[in-house]
């Protein structure tokens, strides 16, 4: 036996128990099922003992696969961390950065700053999860988020990029048939649609310049989990909505709604890029929250 371990094999064969599959194992690690399968032959060969029990349905570790599988978990995931950290102090940014962005503001705003991006940083690629909800980025191994709000207190890093602000809205139609609210309070008098993943949980929180605060907990015929899902309904004159300027923006530019309650405002929202705590950034991820933050600090300035 050779003094060095086959660390690849050892490798090869954590993967096939973790995904308990030789064909899953080939596609995670990017290796044709040939090489996983000698890989793991070359295993048993060196240690003189069969790792699986196979059939052509079902694949089972023998006494020998199980004692040796825990061991081999921990070497792969050791590996990987140490690359990892490798990647985190490379010059040239490279490898793949899972990204969390809310739907609609990805779709409008980030989507499409990624093909500059990624023509910029060949060796960088991007996973982009959209969802309107808070998503655990320490938990589903995100490596960065953009979120739309007051953040509040957390063990997450956070830089803010830029303001974002929140308008109530309505429909001139609609403003016509119901009357124009002059305070915040008239809205329980109003039709008015809601946001599920609201921060303040269905509350729309005003203040106006002398310092008075109002809340109220408005009410209507629809509630979505997605802000731009709102914006039909309202161009329709069916309702009041509480929108941000990049939802809303264009049709309040367009006169398409109206902007209501003026002289009171909702909490100032911004945009901030989130990554978990803990030690230097990788690079891949560095440079794409620089060029976030150039294109949305220079974009926001008007």
């Amino acid at each position: 036996m050779s003094k060095l371990p086959d660390f690849e094999a050892l490798a090869i064969f954590a993967k096939v128990v973790e995904l308990r599959s030789f064909a899953g194992a080939a596609t995670d690690l990017s290796l044709s099922k040939a090489t996983v399968s000698k890989a793991v032959s070359r295993l048993e060969d060196r240690l003189g003992a069969r790792m699986f029990n196979r059939t052509s349905r079902r694949l089972a570790l023998t006494d020998a696969g199980q004692k040796l599988s825990e061991r081999a978990a921990r070497l792969l995931a050791d590996g990987e961390a140490a690359e990892n950290e490798a990647l985190a102090q490379s010059v040239t940014p490279r490898g793949l950065v899972r990204l969390a962005v809310p739907m609609t503001f990805g779709v409008k705003s980030v989507a499409p700053l990624l093909p500059k991006f990624l023509e910029k940083y060949p060796e960088v690629s991007i996973d982009l999860h959209l969802s309107d909800a808070t998503v655990d980025l320490i938990g589903e191994g995100f490596d960065a988020g953009l979120r739309i709000a007051r953040l509040p207190d957390s063990s997450l890093i956070a830089r803010r990029l830029c303001a974002m602000p929140r308008y109530t809205v309505a429909a001139p139609s609609y403003l016509k048939r119901y009357g124009r609210p002059t305070h915040p309070m008239h809205l329980a008098e109003h039709k008015c649609f809601g946001y599920a993943y609201l921060s303040t949980a269905g509350v729309w929180h005003y203040t106006n310049a002398a310092g008075e605060q109002a809340s109220v907990r408005p009410a209507g015929q629809l509630r979505v989990n997605n802000g731009e899902a709102l914006l039909p309904a309202v161009l329709a004159g069916l309702g009041i909505a509480d929108l941000p300027d990049f939802i809303v923006g264009e049709a309040i530019a367009r006169g398409e709604v109206e902007v209501i309650l003026k002289g009171w405002k909702l909490p100032e929202g911004a945009v901030h890029l989130v990554t978990p705590p803990g030690g230097p950034r990788p690079a891949r991820v560095e440079v794409l929250a620089e060029f976030l933050a150039k294109h949305f600090v220079k974009g926001r300035k008007r």
